[in-house]
């Protein structure tokens, strides 16, 4: 098997091999390659020593060099290139205490998390491929290298990497890794809230975020998003529904865009129901309430998970309103986007539309059919340029000040009264009238 490598990494390869050293490129830019897909890094695997790698290039960084890894640069872009070793004792779930190089390249590989990504290649001696990982790609496999309990034992992290591959290539997960993350999903407690945050991120932007429902079943979840397992075992017997509370958030994933903020505003937009379920006396579940708790507990949940700041504000925001229905008139629909803020849209109808197509048949069509009105409704506000924000309106606190108004607190409340006016009739964002009006709040 031939595999077209950068000229870059080709480079590296051929430098350290004309200095009498093994090497190859290795891990999941092979993995990519060999899947048709392009590789987003090229990690080098070598038998040179890192001091022998740094005297061989002109400019290197030591990006993890106790670990045997160095950052080679070649024309400002970077490569990581590691030499072979064998790892010691593993204490936190995450790295080990020691290494030990080692010149078999065979060892290297053997401490890899699964065969798809323990293989290595270089021109001269082709696909290096010790553990099955060829097979395991055709069969559309994710299968621990060795003893799964061992490679989970060394990085619990490695469970939800078996998930998000699964998920990121269509893949199943090979029995005996599945029972191994079964028996040992409780070390996760032991992994940082970003290492869980950026595998979650992957596999909510992967093309099979159903996986949820994997992380569920095996255990996941209930360590790193519990919230989930109550959402999973909360029916909605209610005529809208078909599912539980988590199986729709499944199948709502599952109609949403590949956007981060999207994904997860879609995750948590029904956090708050198992919480909020009320048995009504129409002998039907209702969840009155369950926007505005679950915007609260969507910001924690997110906090707890180290996402930023920027992606909590817009998640929560869409969590709060993605149950807003105003009324189908330019008026009503002004003033939802002030309620809701402009940074709202459109991503909120593409919450309400997962949301609803995940729903039972009752009443679809004419929730579409609601949800196309109050986007072409709201086309067509942006495309009359419509006063919707103080600074869109005719006059501002200088134009007040000038006229007579005594600066202070006062002007705020007079120029809301006026955006009031202009929302209610967009024809009158004039100086003049506006101006005549002010006096009047």
């Amino acid at each position: 098997m031939q595999i077209q490598l950068p000229e870059k990494v080709s480079h590296i390869i051929a430098t350290l091999v004309q200095s009498g050293h093994q090497a190859y490129a290795v891990g999941g830019c092979i993995r990519d390659s060999v899947l048709g897909r392009i590789p987003q890094d090229w990690d080098i695997t070598t038998s040179a020593k890192p001091y022998e790698v740094k005297a061989l290039f002109p400019k290197t960084i030591d990006t993890g060099i106790q670990h045997g890894t160095v950052t080679v640069m070649v024309q400002q872009e970077g490569f990581e290139v590691t030499t072979y070793r064998v790892d010691g004792v593993y204490e936190d779930y995450r790295r080990p205490k020691q290494v030990t190089f080692t010149p078999d390249l065979t060892e290297d590989l053997k401490r890899r998390d699964f065969t798809i990504n323990a293989m290595a290649y270089n021109p001269k001696d082709g696909l290096v491929d010790v553990f099955g990982g060829i097979e395991d790609l055709k069969s559309g496999i994710v299968r621990c290298v060795g003893d799964p309990y061992q490679r989970f034992d060394e990085d619990a992290l490695r469970m939800m990497r078996a998930v998000r591959f699964a998920a990121q290539l269509g893949f199943s997960i090979e029995g005996a890794t599945k029972e191994a993350v079964q028996k040992l999903s409780g070390t996760l407690c032991h992994i940082s809230a970003e290492r869980i945050q950026a595998e979650l991120t992957k596999l909510l932007l992967s093309g099979h975020p159903e996986e949820m429902r994997t992380l569920y079943q095996l255990g996941v979840t209930s360590v790193m998003l519990p919230e989930f397992d109550e959402m999973m075992g909360t029916k909605q017997d209610n005529p809208h529904h078909a599912y539980t509370v988590g199986e729709h958030t499944i199948e709502a994933l599952l109609h949403t865009p590949c956007d981060k903020v999207l994904r997860l505003a879609v995750l948590l937009h029904d956090v708050a129901k198992p919480s909020c379920r009320k048995r009504g006396e129409d002998g039907m579940d209702h969840f009155y309430g369950h926007p505005q708790m679950g915007s609260r507990m969507a910001e924690g949940i997110l906090k707890r998970l180290k996402y930023d700041n920027d992606t909590i504000d817009k998640v929560c925001r869409l969590v709060m309103w993605h149950d807003d229905n105003p009324p189908l008139s330019q008026k009503s629909i002004r003033r939802a986007v002030v309620r809701l803020g402009q940074e709202a849209y459109p991503a909120v109808f593409a919450v309400k539309r997962a949301d609803i197509l995940a729903q039972s048949s009752y009443k679809r069509d004419e929730k579409l059919q609601y949800l196309k009105g109050y986007e072409d409704i709201y086309n067509k506000i942006l495309e009359q340029q419509d006063c919707l924000t103080l600074k869109d309106l005719a006059v501002n606190g200088r134009d007040l000040i000038t006229a007579g108004f005594a600066p202070g607190p006062g002007l705020g409340k007079v120029l809301n009264g006026l955006l009031e006016i202009v929302l209610e009739d967009p024809q009158k964002n004039k100086k003049e009238y506006l101006l005549s009006q002010a006096a009047k709040i």
